[in-house]
C-alpha cells in the first residue's frame, strides 16, 4: 500500500463507515448473538440454533426481513421485533469493532501527514453512532469529524460539497473512500476523486 499516491496533494479524506473502516457484519453478528441470548432468557428457547439460523440467513440473503424469517422459523412472538430493532441502535457489544488493519495504517498515515479525516455515513444515525462509540480507534477518535447523512437530510454529494466549502477546499484537495457504486456516483457527481476501500488493502 503506497498511501502517498492517493493523498500527496489532498488536504482531506472522506470515508464511509460500514465495509470501509470495518466489516459491517462484525457489528450485525454481535447484535444477532445478543438477540438470540435475549430470546433464550425471556422465552427459554435455545439461543444457539437461533443464532445459527440468523447468521446463515444473513450471509446468504442479507438483512431483508431477517426478523420475520427468524420469528417464523422458531415461533418467536412478533412483539420482539421492537427489541430486535432496538438492539441495532444501542447494543453493548461483547467485542469492540476493529478497523481493517490496512485502513488503520492508512488513517494513521493521514494523521502524521496532517490530513483531515471525515466520516460521512448513511443509515440510522443512532445505530451508526453506536458503532463509532464501540470501535477501537487506537487514538484516532480525536482526529475524526462525523456527518450522519440521514440526520442532515441531504445527499452525500451535497454534504461533500458543504465540507469543501466549509474548509475552503477545491475538489482537487479531497479524496472519498467508499465501498459501493452509490458512494462512487455521489463523489464523481461533484468531480471528487474516489477510490474503493479495496484499493487500500492491495
Amino acid at each position: 500500500m503506497d498511501v502517498n499516491q492517493y493523498v500527496k496533494d489532498k488536504q482531506i479524506v472522506i470515508f464511509e463507515l460500514d465495509d470501509v473502516l470495518f466489516p459491517e457484519k462484525d457489528y450485525l453478528l454481535q447484535v444477532y448473538y445478543l438477540f438470540a441470548q435475549f430470546i433464550e432468557y425471556t422465552e427459554q428457547k435455545n439461543a444457539q440454533p437461533i443464532l445459527g439460523f440468523m447468521r446463515a440467513e444473513y450471509e446468504n440473503n442479507g438483512v431483508e426481513k431477517l426478523f420475520e424469517k427468524t420469528a417464523k422459523q422458531f415461533g418467536i412472538d412478533l412483539k420482539y421485533e421492537y427489541n430486535f430493532n432496538l438492539l441495532h441502535q444501542n447494543a453493548r457489544l461483547p467485542l469492540k469493532l476493529l478497523l481493517y488493519k490496512d485502513m488503520l495504517e492508512f488513517m494513521q498515515e493521514l494523521v502524521v501527514g496532517r490530513k483531515q479525516i471525515v466520516i460521512v455515513t448513511a443509515g440510522d444515525p443512532e445505530q451508526q453512532l453506536n458503532k463509532i462509540k464501540q470501535t477501537e480507534w487506537n487514538g484516532l477518535e480525536q482526529y475524526l469529524t462525523v456527518y450522519f447523512v440521514d440526520e442532515l437530510g441531504q445527499s452525500k454529494a451535497e454534504i461533500f460539497q458543504n465540507i469543501l466549502n466549509n474548509n475552503n477546499l477545491s475538489v482537487n484537495q479531497a479524496l472519498v473512500v467508499g465501498a459501493n457504486k452509490f458512494d462512487e456516483q455521489q463523489a464523481k457527481s461533484i468531480n471528487l476523486q474516489y477510490i474503493g476501500s479495496i484499493e487500500i488493502y492491495k
